[in-house]
């Protein structure tokens, strides 16, 4: 994909709406892309310490050469960074900065980055410009488009945040390359989760060609690309998820418990691995509920077993607490309603739908099922 090229995804949103741009070279390019959208700002770029050692200049350059002045703020790697610490840290560091309203948060990393300075964004000063520059697939085809922000409660995963919509989304597909293959692993369920909610034909096509995505060039863009429009297609029917936008929840609410369960320790289980194995839990508690084929819940584990994805909670290095444990897990999750159990569960590949008043005793008579210590997990 050429610099000069990159593909511009669309996420309407009337007056709010703005460009997701995928391709090469758009680190150095983001100063002159935030000026010509937020002229004569100033910006405070977040990132993490590995992603500043590797993407830092570059994205400093290129915003010296928009006439974009920035300063720096940086937080350690790591899920434990989304936290009221570290938040607080980031919006003193844009307020020692003496940024005004009108300039621009730049978030520089990957789903932890983007997710804590968006809500640093939100609320400092009542709400300032942000901008996403996701270096992680996992960012790129998920966590940077469509305004969700927020930071971890120790009682679950992202349980305080705010919906902020960026102003821009640069998403650099050459950064990808010093991705560790684990955490593009991670990122690549994220992908693939859009096959499953509502695209069969992409996810037979992630089939065929997810070593290629893996390799780069012009499948990894496409790939990229066809996540981000299905993904920006949701968030324009249903911004602040009241309806269908529930759907991208596929594979996240057992993946959740899961990560709560492990005290998002990264060492055992990152976000995108959660959510593999939620997935695949999905499909076969669909599977178990007489909903689908367990022939789709095969399928889906032995793509995320190609690829190289956990796929069953066996996986996951160490203990776990017992079923009783990731219920409650699971029944403090966000995506809980007046204490009804809901789940995005399936009637096949690529058809989600959202499933209200689970009963409590299905979910828990399944984790028991599924739960390392079971002798039936194989």
């Amino acid at each position: 994909m050429s610099v000069d090229q990159p593909v511009t995804v669309e996420v309407g949103l009337g007056d709010r709406a703005y460009d997701i741009l995928i391709g090469s070279g758009l680190l150095s390019r983001a100063g002159e892309e935030i000026s010509r959208r937020l002229p004569g700002t100033r910006a405070a770029v977040v990132t993490d310490e590995n992603v500043a050692a590797a993407h830092l200049d570059t994205l400093k350059a290129g915003l010296d050469k928009g006439g974009i002045q920035s300063t720096v703020i940086t937080m350690p790697p790591g899920e434990k960074s989304k936290s009221f610490a570290h938040l607080e840290e980031v919006v003193d560091g844009v307020l020692a900065a003496r940024l005004e309203r009108g300039d621009v948060v730049v978030a520089l990393g990957g789903g932890v980055i983007g997710d804590l300075t968006g809500f640093a964004a939100g609320i400092v000063r009542r709400g300032m410009n942000f901008v996403q520059i996701p270096t992680s697939l996992l960012a790129q085809v998920d966590s940077s488009v469509g305004g969700k922000t927020g930071i971890n409660s120790p009682r679950g995963k992202n349980l305080v945040g705010v919906f902020l919509q960026p102003k821009l989304v640069l998403a650099d597909t050459e950064v990808l390359d010093t991705l560790p293959i684990r955490e593009f692993r991670a990122g690549y369920a994220e992908l693939a989760k859009y096959g499953l909610i509502d695209r069969p034909e992409l996810f037979a096509w992630l089939e065929a060609n997810w070593q290629k995505v893996f390799a780069g060039g012009p499948e990894r863009a496409r790939a990229i690309a066809e996540a981000c429009r299905a993904k920006a297609d949701v968030v324009t029917r249903d911004e602040f998820e009241t309806g269908d936008r529930a759907l991208l929840n596929l594979g996240h609410t057992f993946g959740h418990a899961l990560e709560a369960a492990t005290r998002y320790d990264g060492a055992r289980l990152v976000h995108g691995e959660g959510v593999a194995i939620g997935m695949a839990l999905a499909h076969r508690f669909s599977s178990r509920l007489n909903l689908a084929s367990p022939d789709d819940a095969a399928r889906v584990e032995t793509h995320l077993r190609a690829v190289g994805l956990p796929w069953r909670m066996a996986d996951i290095p160490g203990e776990l607490p017992d079923a009783e444990a990731l219920l409650s897990f699971i029944t403090q999750d966000k995506k809980v309603s007046r204490g009804a159990l809901t789940f995005i569960l399936t009637r096949g590949i690529g058809q989600a739908f959202i499933a209200k008043d689970v009963p409590a005793s299905e979910v828990l008579s399944f984790l028991r099922e599924n739960h390392p210590a079971s002798r039936k997990v194989g």
